[in-house]
C-alpha cells in the first residue's frame, strides 16, 4: 500500500470508455491508478518500470497482443503476490483464470458496486494478520 495506505490500481483494457469509467469510479472510492495499457504487450512494459507495484491489478481477457490469461501469466511469473481481478465478458475462461491465481473473476456487464466490493474484500483479506 502507497503512502497514507491508498491503493494502488493498474487498469489493463483495451476499450478506452471502460478505462475512463473505471477510472472515475476507482478515483471517486479513494483508490489511485498508477498505470494503463491497452493491450498485454504494453501492460507487461509497464507493469516491470512501476517502482511501486500496484495493490490491484484488472485485466480483461480480450485484449490485444497477449490476452488477459497470457498478460496475468507473465505478471504472475514476476509476482506471484500480484492481486488480479479479471474483468470480462468471457465466462468460458473462468476457470482457467481461477486456476492460475487470479483472486476474483467478475463477468462484463456488471454493477459498478461488485467491482468496488471486490476489490475492498481483497484488501481485508490482504491485510489479515497472518498466523
Amino acid at each position: 500500500r502507497g503512502e497514507k495506505g491508498i491503493i494502488k490500481i493498474f487498469i489493463i483494457e483495451d476499450d478506452k470508455s471502460i478505462v475512463r469509467l473505471y477510472s472515475m469510479l476507482l478515483k471517486m472510492s479513494g483508490f489511485e491508478i498508477i498505470g494503463t495499457a491497452n493491450n498485454g504487450k504494453t501492460a507487461i512494459k509497464i507493469y516491470k518500470q512501476l517502482n511501486e507495484k500496484p495493490d490491484i491489478i484488472l485485466i480483461d481477457y480480450r485484449i490485444p497482443l497477449k490476452n488477459g490469461i497470457e498478460t496475468a501469466k507473465e505478471i504472475l511469473k514476476l509476482d506471484k503476490s500480484s492481486k488480479i481481478i479479471f474483468t470480462t465478458a468471457d465466462s468460458t475462461i473462468k476457470k482457467e483464470a481461477l486456476s492460475l491465481g487470479i483472486i476474483d473473476f467478475i463477468e462484463k456487464p456488471f454493477l459498478c458496486e461488485k467491482l468496488i466490493e471486490s476489490i475492498h474484500k481483497i484488501i481485508e483479506i490482504r491485510s489479515q494478520p497472518t498466523i
